[in-house]
């Protein structure tokens, strides 16, 4: 026993040693959301993390050994944050650019590939931010962050006030998701009371070839139209 002190007392010790530690260190690099934390504040966090986790169980290594480490990772991600915010490539370098995912009302197909994101998963970020039908969407921006930023077409921005008498206030409704990278929903038919044929006729899809090109179609049955996106157009 080290000083005459029991392991389990070491391990409380560093424990609260590492604990004041890392507080001190994340109010000195500041506070964020943890959707704003970009990937050098979640490597170094989890680096932090984990130093402080084998401080805190070992009683053999003296603990200014692990004061020392943590402290090389905090200096390190101050000098990249100084840095990053004086020079614009290096900014760009850690923390990437924004990517539009859909541009002009089209899903840009590239940019999904390019970010690993597919087409559910875009969706799914959207109705998040309360747009349930991709006809809606001018512009979706993929941030560093990995928000989602959409800017709605014209006739789908939030009313104001002074909106109110200009125009009457249309029902809502949801178009139905047909098909998905290259996939027929069922379910979406199935809605509908159509069949596969119907879909394939009224796309005018005759190869599995050109079906692979959709990677998202809709119908609204509203206004009989379908919204398709294609992987090269």
């Amino acid at each position: 026993m080290l000083f005459g002190i029991h392991p389990l007392g070491w391990v409380f010790i560093n424990s609260f040693v590492a604990f004041i530690y890392l507080f001190i260190i994340s109010k000195i690099l500041g506070k964020k959301q943890i959707a704003q934390l970009e990937f050098i504040d979640y490597t170094v966090g989890i680096s932090l993390g984990s130093i402080a986790a084998e401080m805190s169980f070992d009683s053999d290594t003296p603990f200014y050994y692990y004061l020392i480490a943590m402290t090389i990772f905090f200096l390190l991600a101050l000098l990249v944050a100084i840095v990053g915010r004086k020079t614009t490539f290096f900014k760009r370098i850690l923390k990437g650019k924004p990517s539009t995912l859909i541009y002009e009302g089209k899903i840009d197909y590239k940019q999904l590939s390019k970010n690993k994101i597919d087409v559910n998963d875009l969706l799914s970020m959207l109705r998040e931010k309360n747009y349930f039908d991709v006809r809606d969407v001018a512009y979706a921006i993929f941030e560093p962050s990995g928000e989602l930023s959409v800017l709605p077409k014209g006739n789908q921005k939030p009313v104001v006030i002074e909106d109110i008498d200009k125009e009457a206030v249309q029902p809502a409704s949801l178009s139905n998701v047909l098909i998905v990278d290259g996939v027929v929903s069922k379910s979406g038919l199935s809605e509908l009371g159509k069949d596969v044929k119907w879909l394939f006729e009224r796309l005018d899809i005759r190869s599995r070839y050109k079906l692979n090109d959709i990677i998202y179609a809709s119908y609204d049955s509203e206004s009989d139209s379908f919204d398709v996106h294609y992987k090269d157009r």
